[in-house]
């Protein structure tokens, strides 16, 4: 048996440390005596030290499963640093040929490899089964272990067979480690191992240090982030994208900017990516543009924000992305941009999954939306949702607590909402419970014949969000719970049944509306979003005037945003207009001389110099590709032919064309492809919809020309736009 003393020492030799951190050394013991032990420890918290330390003590080589190859390289050089023999530790994966797979072998064979990195692909791989029963192995670590189940936000489907593969060579102590796993996820990883009689050690989820912030999602949103990373100049940060369009495209407009970034996905070629890795390491670039693809176990201290561009999946994905940020206990911002269009985006991403992989994306999704919109302490919603109590009402470090809204009386909201699930006999989840409650005969609702309950429609007169309101408030407040193994399902709890025979005071906060905002339109703009709000009054009412005068609406001339940005940079020469988002070479020709005059007189009349320092630089969007549009509408190819063509669908393609129209101010004829799919009396309504209409907005056209199809208002409104606009 290895004594404390012993361990102890070996801390101090190869780490540096006179001390462990909490649960560190009870981890290390229990595994150094032969235990299965499960891990539940917050990024940050130093998991790996809870097997790297132990395997350099016991006999025979530890078999660490990871998920990343990226991952395997740093923690191998890492233990390689420490230890005075390079071959300490290794790593076998698909980025080695035969010559060092036979070389980490030999290692292996002689003694001298403590720690052996494999992805689970790599330890089912027959060859490697048949090689690791003929050595000793001290004990397998499970890293990242939340891949193993369907409800975490990594699965991996080949995570599911490592007990299989484990049985088949050598039983030995089984140590699984995960940052973020709640109730429901750690029962699946335990009963996947078969280590259901492991000693748990779980460490606080509170990483008092971050703060968090969740702001609508608009079109503004590229400069919000330019901006904010100006302010935080010199300070490395990652921000996470959904897709890797978005990675590129955002990169691009932070490297027009002047701030040190590059893209980080799938998609780049390894040794790319490696690079990109080891530059952010080395402070050579300040910010990674990311898909999930980068950052799990990265060893960085000092990531100073992390921005989340999409909201995530899950908010198992949110609480470990977040956790890169401040890993040394120092500042940490944690801004997530949110808007319900991007849910509704990822819920239909989900319709193509299986039907239980569906059903679980959609129930992760809801749990982040409720976390997105509620304006509880959000510290305190999350450290909930894995299972532990924050006692504070306010943190004084989250966007809700630092402007905390005013708490309202609902008992008899929760008295409602008891009685709806008594009703039901506590069997189902919250959107049943909703639309009872709100009188909506939905499918399921009808098929249970829950809209002949007496209680059917109780609360129709409270919209959605007061509702959701509730039931996140009497989970928190332990009126309610969530069962484990049915994932989402209401019980009443003991002081539910309480509360129902004498009623207390119950107040809640109601949940932010993000509804009337989306991504196309922002939340503030004009005057208070201008830097000279005076300028962009006079600018409105210059556009007014010219609108009379040239009988178009104003949008026509220069839309809000372009007239705010003019408020902010001063272009005073045509060719400094062109520069501003949405002002093309046609329409600052057709439009620009009497603002540019209007512009220059207003900074000699104040005095103003141009805040350069604060102009946010764009960049073409997919440039190849709009180039290749433009070329293809000039001869004339067919619209849908041409979508085919570039492996989109029809209304990505309008996206793409509106954008050349409208962001860039180029002029296009697509009358080819109107006179053939579209009667000219329709073509006409719609024009003259548009010549009429104070506004542009597609939802506004869609309700008003209802007898329209979508994709006829918007081929009709490019035409438009490009010939009265461009």
């Amino acid at each position: 048996m290895i004594e404390r003393s012993e361990i102890h020492n070996a801390l101090k030799k190869y780490f540096g440390f006179d001390c462990f951190k909490k649960n560190q050394e009870d981890i290390i013991l229990s595994l150094l005596s032969g235990k299965d032990v499960f891990v539940l420890m917050p990024t940050g918290g130093g998991k790996s030290m809870c097997y790297q330390l132990p395997s350099l003590l016991m006999q025979g080589t530890a078999i660490v499963i990871s998920p990343l190859i990226a991952l395997m390289k740093n923690q191998v050089d890492a233990i390689r640093h420490i230890c005075e023999e390079d071959g300490v530790a290794h790593f076998l994966n698909s980025s080695l040929n035969k010559g060092d797979i036979d070389h980490v072998k030999l290692d292996i064979l002689s003694g001298k490899t403590k720690l052996l990195y494999v992805a689970p692909e790599s330890l089912a791989k027959r060859e490697y089964v048949e090689f690791f029963k003929t050595i000793k192995i001290s004990f397998y670590a499970v890293d990242e272990a939340h891949c193993i189940s369907e409800w975490g936000h990594d699965f991996r489907p080949e995570y599911r067979n490592i007990r299989v593969v484990i049985d088949e060579i050598e039983r030995a102590p089984i140590i699984a480690l995960t940052a973020t796993a709640t109730d429901k996820v750690r029962f699946d990883i335990k009963k996947s191992l078969a280590i259901q009689d492991a000693e748990e050690f779980k460490s606080s989820f509170n990483r008092a240090n971050l703060y968090y912030e969740v702001r609508p999602k608009t079109k503004e949103i590229n400069k919000e982030i330019v901006t904010f990373i100006r302010q935080n100049a010199g300070k490395s940060g990652i921000i996470y994208c959904l897709s890797r369009k978005t990675v590129d495209e955002l990169a691009k407009v932070l490297q027009a900017n002047e701030i040190k970034a590059k893209p980080y996905h799938a998609g780049l070629e390894p040794d790319e990516r490696s690079q990109t890795q080891d530059l952010f390491l080395m402070q050579d670039i300040d910010v990674i543009v990311a898909t999930i693809a980068f950052g799990m176990g990265i060893d960085k201290p000092d990531v100073r924000f992390v921005i989340h561009y999409d909201i995530p999946k899950s908010l198992e994905g949110y609480y470990q992305e977040t956790g890169r940020a401040g890993r040394d206990d120092g500042e940490g911002k944690c801004i997530t941009f949110y808007s319900p269009d991007d849910l509704k985006k990822l819920e239909k991403f989900m319709e193509k999954k299986g039907e239980q992989e569906r059903e679980i994306g959609y129930l992760l999704l809801a749990e982040t939306a409720a976390y997105a919109e509620s304006s509880i302490c959000r510290r305190k919603l999350l450290l909930h949702y894995f299972g532990e109590e924050y006692l504070k009402d306010n943190c004084g470090n989250c966007d809700n607590c630092l402007n905390p809204k005013k708490k309202v009386e609902a008992k008899e909201e929760l008295e409602k909402v008891l009685n709806v699930i008594l009703a039901t006999k506590e069997v189902f989840r919250a959107e049943h419970i909703k639309d009872i409650l709100m009188g909506n005969k939905t499918e399921s609702v009808r098929d249970y014949k829950h809209d002949e309950l007496e209680d059917f429609g109780c609360g129709e007169n409270e919209d959605e969000h007061i509702w959701n309101a509730v039931i996140r408030q009497a989970l928190l407040t332990g009126y309610l719970n969530k069962e484990i193994e049915n994932y989402g399902v209401l019980k009443i709890t003991d002081k539910g049944h309480q509360f129902l025979e004498k009623t207390v005071s119950f107040q809640i906060i109601k949940d932010q509306d993000y509804s009337e905002t989306s991504a196309t339109e922002p939340v503030q703009s004009g005057a208070d979003c201008a830097v000279a709000p005076e300028l962009y009054d006079m600018l409105l009412g210059l556009r007014k005037k010219m609108s009379k005068e040239l009988q178009v609406p104003p949008y026509v001339i220069f839309q809000d945003p372009s007239l705010e940005a003019m408020a902010t940079v001063f272009p005073q020469t045509l060719e400094e207009l062109k520069n501003i988002p949405g002002v093309g070479e046609g329409k600052a020709k057709r439009y620009g001389k009497e603002f540019c005059d209007l512009i220059r007189k207003y900074c000699l009349d104040n005095d103003i110099d141009r805040p350069e320092d604060i102009r946010i630089r764009t960049v073409a969007k997919n440039s190849k590709l709009k180039i290749a549009l433009i070329q293809a509408i000039d001869r004339k190819v067919a619209l849908d032919d041409l979508a085919a063509a570039n492996g989109i669908e029809f209304d990505e393609l309008l996206d793409e064309i509106e954008s050349i129209v409208y962001y860039s101010g180029n002029k296009i004829n697509i009358d080819y492809f109107i006179d053939d799919v579209m009667d000219p009396e329709v073509v006409d309504a719609i024009y003259e919809y548009f010549r009429e209409s104070d506004t542009d907005d597609i939802d506004a056209a869609l309700e008003e020309l209802s007898e329209y199809e979508e994709d006829e208002i918007r081929l009709v409104r490019i035409k438009f736009m490009s010939e009265m606009a461009n």
